[in-house]
């Protein structure tokens, strides 16, 4: 029996890099639910779906509406634990953000490989080609998905972070600003991103299934390296465009592919993130501690994010069990138990 044509698979090569090729099984896929191909996908302002202003703007004006009237809601409510809803929401996030990353890298490493980086970076051909279009918008759409994040965090009443808000509402502008503004760059913040929130999703998959992980103080370390990355890439490519269009005569390597507009939303938008987060880590890791006691490790500040029994609790389950007294005092094997100083 003959393998299907779109199934392509042998010893890893350079347009091969995983051995299994993946764009025709995500050619297949695409095309039995949308009647074309993805390379012949066009983002067209008024007809793709969320592609104008109005309709991103409304869209993320109803997000704040609905959390922050959602966090009012719940105040005198008990909150809800959605627990499995929460473990369904992560692990799709990690599968899709795999997915993607996966299929960018298999259009991009030929590029980068053959044509160098300031190709891939710089010019339509290189990074904007119809392939990375139609990976671009889906990764965009998924920005609407993650923010469900915040409504899982009103519903179970945790706070809701200026950070966290602010951060999902302009992530999914600024894919919005690059999908018009056809900046070649895109793929080095997207592809950067998708592969914190493969770690990321994953902790929180793990976590809602009760498995306590010590490394959530690395993914926040991961993310503010992201952003340094994301900002080298974005000043360069926002240098030698303005300074070979406006100043001429300052070093340049010259043209570099996308909007005005678009260049100075992903500075202004990355820079504030980098400045938040690196605010976040600081106040979360390494805020001063008073004197003589120690500071905790990242995996005490993990399980003290969980609910621990308490002292009273554990003495209360293994006084239930007969393997100690609940408190000093009670009668165990007929003997008083008596607390001792230290």
């Amino acid at each position: 029996m003959s393998k299907p044509d779109w199934i392509r698979y042998g010893v890893p090569t350079l347009d091969r890099p995983f051995g299994l090729e993946l764009w025709p099984i995500f050619e297949k896929a695409f095309e039995s639910v949308k009647g074309y191909k993805p390379q012949d996908f066009r983002f067209t302002p008024g007809e793709t779906p969320i592609s104008t202003f109005s309709v991103t703007a409304t869209i993320l004006v109803s997000y704040y509406i609905i959390i922050f009237g959602g966090r009012e809601v719940m105040r005198n409510r008990p909150a809800y634990k959605l627990n499995g809803l929460f473990k369904i929401h992560n692990f799709y996030l990690t599968a899709i953000s795999g997915a993607l990353l996966a299929l960018f890298a298999e259009q991009l490493i030929p590029t980068v490989w053959r044509h160098g980086v300031f190709y891939a970076i710089c010019d339509h051909s290189g990074g904007w080609t119809d392939k990375l279009v139609i990976l671009y918008y889906l990764n965009y759409l998924t920005k609407f998905v993650e923010l469900i994040d915040t409504c899982f965090l009103f519903l179970k009443k945790k706070p809701l972070t200026f950070l966290h808000t602010y951060h999902h509402g302009a992530t999914a502008l600024l894919c919005y600003t690059q999908l018009i503004g056809h900046t070649s760059v895109s793929w080095v913040p997207i592809t950067l991103n998708l592969m914190v929130h493969v770690v990321m999703y994953w902790y929180y998959f793990q976590s809602a299934r009760g498995i306590r992980i010590w490394w959530k103080k690395y993914i926040t370390i991961m993310q503010i390296t992201q952003f340094v990355l994301d900002l080298g890439f974005v000043y360069f490519a926002s240098y030698t465009y303005f300074s070979s269009t406006y100043w001429p005569n300052m070093p340049s390597y010259g043209k570099c592919a996308g909007e005005e507009f678009a260049a100075i939303a992903g500075i202004c938008i990355l820079t504030s993130y980098l400045v938040l987060f690196i605010g976040f880590y600081i106040a979360t890791y390494k805020k001063p501690l008073p004197k003589g006691r120690p500071r905790a490790t990242s995996a005490l500040i993990e399980m003290a994010d969980e609910k621990i029994p308490t002292i009273q609790e554990t003495r209360r389950r293994l006084s239930s069990a007969g393997n100690m007294p609940y408190a000093s005092g009670a009668q165990a094997n007929g003997r008083v138990t008596r607390s001792r100083k230290a």
